[in-house]
């Protein structure tokens, strides 16, 4: 799933970060071994959005080097250079965003949504990359135009038919579209597949990443399904192929009667393998659930696709605090290993976490992979009361509200970082996340690292 943002999250700032790569030789005819190596350099760039002068929004990137996020920045707006479009008002260019090098010229390129342009319509662009950085860019075919149909909702990238070419999957009024790659500068793609349930299922987010073992990328979309009697959200899992995509079952993530409940109740998503058998295993986090106490529903793969689950809520043994009306547990999630066993470890932010008083304090919680799973034994939790976690404790902080889980100083174990008023790096270690060198950042956005 790639990163969406929100104006709040747009402006907070992370710096000092090490690239998650060691430098590769530059870019030749080879597809970018990197989708967010914009310039071919070997190193990870950050893309995230930015604000624009007519309040359409932008994107700006801050280019990788061996010590981290350089001085170099570029911002791309509607008024750039080759850009499709127009800088308009609420056209909310750049607030969802999916890297890959979808031409395979060896660099990373952006796919960036515009989903108020043309009457909320939507527009999906991609933003070359070169020896310089990111500079034109080409508008994806719209294979659904209508007003308020929201091209680019959500978009997922990933090589679905296993052809070497990069792929793009893109929400389109509730449907999904996949392009097949390579797409070109010309905007011509590939075949372009539309998934659609026959029920009333309402796509609002993607995941990408390897479920069933093989060599193709599997798809997982999020949405609502409505009927007369409920609202609720499922996981749709789908199945990536040579010749077609193949549309398997459903993981309901929760329910409550009568149909007047809020839209797109799915939530942030996250593909990994927690059991380390070979399987991509689908986590997914609803805030929602349960007057928005929250759970995360873990649905685990195998050789014919994701088959059994589990729940994690802030009730699971071993998990410390308790379910409360609003903590939101859930609301975002990451997965990496925080301890270097190999096994894939995931966080969860519970931005709405009351603690002494304070009302949204929030809190993220660790929880380790093994061989069974997922569970609460051995999890963390960390918050601003947190021995070693900098910072006061304050109302209104919401700690957790986005959290990424990267190997920013190549170690060997993922690094925590913590969106709140401020932005925060609690280091990966031997025994999971430690407090020993934690820092606060004001440079390049969490929400700059793309899936």
């Amino acid at each position: 799933m790639p990163v969406r943002t929100t104006a709040t999250l747009a402006t907070i700032l992370v710096a000092g970060l090490i690239p998650l790569s060691l430098p590769v030789a530059a870019a030749s005819a080879a597809p970018a071994k990197y989708g967010d190596d914009f310039n071919g350099d070997g190193y990870r760039d950050y893309a995230y959005s930015s604000f624009s002068a007519r309040g359409g929004g932008g994107v700006a990137v801050v280019f990788g080097t061996a010590t981290g996020p350089g001085p170099t920045k570029q911002r791309i707006t509607q008024s750039s250079p080759g850009v499709p479009g127009s800088d308009e008002a609420d056209d909310m260019f750049g607030e969802v965003r999916a890297a890959a090098d979808f031409d395979g010229d060896g660099y990373g390129d952006l796919a960036v949504a515009a989903t108020g342009e043309n009457s909320s319509q939507g527009a999906v662009t991609i933003l070359w990359g070169s020896a310089s950085g990111l500079s034109t860019g080409t508008a994806l075919p719209n294979k659904n135009p209508g007003r308020n149909n929201y091209m680019g909702e959500d978009l997922a990238t990933g090589d679905f038919n296993g052809d070497g070419k990069q792929d793009l999957a893109v929400i389109n009024e509730a449907m999904t579209y996949v392009y097949r790659g390579p797409i070109k500068r010309s905007g011509t793609t590939g075949t372009v597949t539309k998934l659609d349930k026959t029920t009333s299922f309402y796509a609002s987010a993607l995941i990408s990443g390897k479920v069933n073992g093989d060599k193709k990328t599997d798809l997982a979309i999020i949405g609502d399904v409505v009927s007369p009697e409920y609202i609720a959200s499922d996981v749709w899992f789908i199945k990536g192929g040579a010749s077609s995509l193949t549309p398997g079952n459903s993981l309901r993530l929760e329910s409550q009667s009568g149909n007047g409940g809020s839209s797109e109740r799915g939530g942030d998503g996250v593909i990994a393998d927690f059991d380390k058998d070979g399987y991509g295993d689908i986590a997914v986090g609803t805030s929602l659930y349960s007057k928005h106490k929250g759970r995360v529903s873990v649905w685990y793969g195998s050789a014919g696709g994701p088959s059994r689950s589990t729940r994690l809520t802030q009730s699971t043994s071993g998990v410390a605090g308790s379910p409360e009306n609003y903590d939101g547990f859930g609301s975002s999630v990451s997965a990496g290993d925080v301890n270097g066993d190999g096994y894939a470890d995931l966080a969860v932010g519970v931005p709405g976490e009351e603690i002494d008083g304070k009302d949204y304090a929030g809190g993220v919680h660790v929880f380790k992979g093994r061989a069974g799973g997922l569970s609460g034994a051995g999890s963390q939790w960390f918050a601003r009361n947190t021995p070693g976690v900098p910072g006061p404790l304050t109302t209104d902080d919401q700690f957790g509200g986005l959290v990424r889980l990267r190997d920013t100083d190549g170690d060997g174990t993922a690094d925590l970082y913590v969106s709140a008023t401020d932005s925060l790096r609690l280091p990966g270690s031997a025994s999971g996340i430690t407090t020993v060198g934690a820092t606060e950042y004001s440079a390049a956005p969490i929400d700059s690292f793309l899936d």
